[in-house]
């Protein structure tokens, strides 16, 4: 984002009147990780990746609003949204985000202490949907075109951070 754009802690408004926090029109909430995770682990197999998939689509709707935001703050071209979000994802609790562009055509995002895999605890599948589901956004926009978005490694299954890998749709392998 711009030089001397508020940041996303900046921005919130706690209105205790009306039980909401707010950045600008969009409302937040806080809401444990394990009690959040904690839906998903309860659910049989088939049911929890029909879920989390949902879980992630909702995510690329509504985290294409936030990104969109932040391009209007200052982040007008792809590294700054990248940098914006990353700047922003701890001050959400989603952990330490690191992006990086090998190619024009690929982003990677290592993702440390993710929430949503220590939320959900060990797993033999990936379950950081949300975070999927924000990378599918945040290609989007970066590429200018659509973009599709794959967890290559989580926490939750023993790998030493999230990995996840991002390309424009009509070039994903």
């Amino acid at each position: 984002m711009s030089v001397g754009a508020p940041s996303f802690r900046e921005r919130l408004v706690f209105d205790e009147a009306r039980g909401e926090i707010l950045d600008e029109s969009r409302r937040y909430m806080l809401i444990r990780p394990e009690a959040l995770m904690g839906i998903f682990r309860r659910l049989a197999p088939a049911q929890q990746a029909e879920a989390l998939q949902a879980f992630a689509q909702s995510i690329v709707e509504q985290g294409s609003d936030s990104a969109r935001a932040y391009q209007k703050l200052g982040a007008s071209d792809a590294a700054a949204l990248l940098d914006a979000i990353a700047a922003t994802a701890p001050q959400l609790g989603w952990g330490i985000w690191s992006f990086e562009r090998p190619t024009d055509d690929m982003i990677r995002l290592a993702v440390r202490n993710s929430p949503f895999a220590a939320g959900y605890g060990r797993s033999d599948t990936p379950v950081c949907h949300a975070i999927v589901g924000m990378m599918q956004a945040t290609s989007t926009l970066a590429f200018g075109r659509a973009g599709t978005a794959t967890e290559v490694q989580c926490a939750a299954t023993g790998a030493p951070h999230c990995l996840f890998e991002a390309r424009p749709s009509d070039s994903a392998p």
